[in-house]
């Protein structure tokens, strides 16, 4: 039996431990629960717990989920999967956030998609930071005209980056993602979250600056 209230328990506390290591504090750190293929009773008890912030990979699963828990105050709803075209239009329709924008084809349709009466939708842009071709993202040199598109849009607010780390290289990953961060903020008084690090690499991308970690085995158990 998965007890999630124990697990988000010690995900904090890793959190918090990490933190001290290098003399930051655990309020600095947003946890993201994943709860893709999650049911709705394990979201509702880990939302019993406190957790606000939840992560979904799949559109119409999460859409579902989203109405099914709209009952709940405060919850809020990151899109953190591939974008395809045809479903920007329920993410800016549903989501508080979308952390996986990577074109300007996405940005156009999400800002024209989003509806007035919403607050603007919270956008990270996503970065293959190590250019595997397996995985989505834009490429470093693309982020700067990325950057812009999103910012100039009335209604999307950029937010930061997010990044799936090269396995094999999660600490160089980690470190050129956060000094692309730190030039983005330079540029961007918005800028404030950098999305990176999961069950696995937790303490790593927390030590490389890392301000919202995405964990979902850790907390809701594998798949």
């Amino acid at each position: 039996m998965i007890c999630i209230k124990d697990n988000i328990a010690a995900v904090n506390l890793q959190i918090e431990n990490a933190c001290q290591l290098i003399n930051r504090t655990a309020e600095q750190v947003t946890l993201l629960a994943v709860s893709k293929t999650k049911p709705i009773n394990m979201i509702e008890q880990a939302y019993q717990t406190g957790q606000r912030c939840f992560g979904e990979n799949y559109i119409q699963e999460a859409v579902d989920k989203i109405k099914q828990l709209n009952h709940l105050p405060h919850i809020v709803w990151h899109y953190i999967g591939p974008i395809q075209s045809n479903k920007t239009k329920l993410i800016a329709e549903h989501f508080d956030w979308v952390q996986s924008v990577d074109r300007a084809k996405v940005i156009t349709r999400l800002n024209e998609q989003r509806s007035c009466h919403h607050t603007p939708l919270n956008v990270c842009l996503q970065v293959n930071i190590s250019q595997e071709s397996s995985k989505s993202g834009a490429i470093i040199t693309e982020v700067e005209a990325l950057a812009e598109q999103v910012n100039a849009a009335p209604h999307l607010t950029l937010r930061g980056l997010m990044a799936i780390p090269e396995k094999n290289n999660v600490a160089h990953s980690f470190n050129q993602m956060n000094n692309l961060f730190n030039l983005l903020q330079q540029q961007y008084p918005s800028v404030d979250t950098l999305s990176m690090g999961m069950s696995g690499d937790l303490n790593q991308a927390v030590a490389a600056g890392s301000t919202m970690v995405r964990i979902g085995t850790a907390i809701f158990g594998e798949r």
